[in-house]
């Protein structure tokens, strides 16, 4: 009896606080959502399950040198290996030919990052300091992976609130995109139908992960990381002749570090780092600039019409496709469009600019990296 009694009191059910409560509440909504409205569940769901475990007192899962969470987020994130490990998936996943097919669409990617910028000047004068104002700012790309991989470097102590935040308005997009859309668009614009694409040859598609990674790294070599394995993806899926790398990179590894990444960084989110005014003000600022971003491009749209012809307008949903919400904006897109006219097919098109997109992020985050990093 005194053995169980003793059993009893070196528990961790006396440990509990309220704080822990409330954070348990947060990991099995993120988990709810996950199953039931299935928000992001490849990520939201181990997030959720890592809240839940960051939590549990006295098991040590997140003790420096020693716990078991500790060591995955040790040495996949802040080791940099799981993030750019996403991004070659990403890239043996990533069609850039409707990019190449209209490559002025790159300019609706670009434009949709001010939402980055803006936002990240916005949280420096509210009071956080520049690491946190550009770990905050990336949200607006809406890129999990280039947000995790930046906050992991500049503010860690923000890596689950703004890894949370980006995932959920990533997840978020068919509800928060179309208002903005059509409150920024006339009917008449969203029935635009745009002109044919041409045909994009396999040399071309062969050539750009290899021309665009030299280009882009020269100019922003602190984006190498993210960009060289999103185009050693691409280039796997586009030579033929690596099927089985291409295919592990799409699925088995794909689904391993999705896994490594999403638990890790739920276990980020103590009660005692998540539970501060300031998480309030990050997932508002992450709202305005995903917000900020899908109406830039929009607006981008609206504005390289008044220097095109009739008959090469573009349709300017296809502007809130420059966040990198891969291929979830581009859906969005098509059935906007479709809503105004139901034989208007804008799904490949606007997949241009999403990739554009996903580019434009990572660029992003290495100009930060640049010009903020010790």
């Amino acid at each position: 009896m005194d053995s169980m009694l003793s059993v009893f009191k070196t528990s961790g059910i006396f440990s509990v606080t309220p704080g822990m409560l409330i954070m348990w509440a947060i990991g099995l909504t993120l988990i709810g959502l996950a199953i039931k409205k299935e928000y992001e569940p490849l990520l939201l769901l181990p997030i959720g399950f890592g809240i839940l475990l960051a939590n549990l007192p006295m098991t040590d899962l997140m003790k420096p040198e020693e716990g078991l969470l500790w060591r995955f987020y040790h040495f996949g994130i802040q080791w940099e290996i799981v993030p750019p490990l996403i991004f070659l998936g990403l890239g043996a996943l990533t069609d850039f030919g409707p990019l190449l097919a209209r490559p002025s669409l790159i300019f609706l990617g670009a434009g949709a990052q001010a939402g980055v910028y803006f936002t990240f000047f916005t949280a420096w004068l509210m009071g956080f300091d520049l690491k946190e104002a550009a770990s905050i700012g990336i949200i607006g790309g809406a890129d999990g992976p280039t947000t995790i991989f930046l906050c992991s470097k500049l503010a860690p102590h923000l890596l689950g609130s703004c890894a949370v935040a980006a995932y959920s308005y990533m997840a978020l997009v068919p509800i928060i995109q179309p208002p903005i859309m059509k409150m920024l668009t006339t009917k008449e614009e969203r029935m635009i139908r745009m002109k044919k694409s041409r045909k994009v040859s396999p040399q071309e598609k062969l050539l750009f992960p290899i021309v665009s990674v030299i280009i882009i790294i020269l100019i922003v070599p602190a984006s190498a990381p993210l960009m060289a394995m999103f185009m050693l993806g691409n280039l796997f899926r586009e030579a033929k002749v690596v099927e089985r790398l291409t295919h592990t990179a799409q699925n088995e590894l794909m689904n391993i570090v999705t896994i490594f990444l999403g638990l890790p960084v739920g276990a980020t989110m103590n009660a005692e780092n998540f539970l501060q005014p300031g998480v309030i003000f990050i997932f508002c600022l992450g709202l305005f600039a995903f917000m900020l971003s899908t109406a830039t491009g929009l607006l981008l749209a609206k504005l390289m019409n008044l220097f095109l012809k009739k008959e090469n307008r573009i349709n300017p949903l296809l502007g809130a496709a420059g966040v990198s919400a891969v291929p979830m904006a581009a859906r969005v897109v098509h059935k906007v469009g479709s809503e105004a006219d139901k034989k208007n097919y804008l799904l490949m098109y606007a997949m241009g600019p999403n990739v554009a997109g996903v580019i434009g992020t990572v660029i992003a985050a290495g100009i930060f990296l640049t010009l903020i990093a010790d």
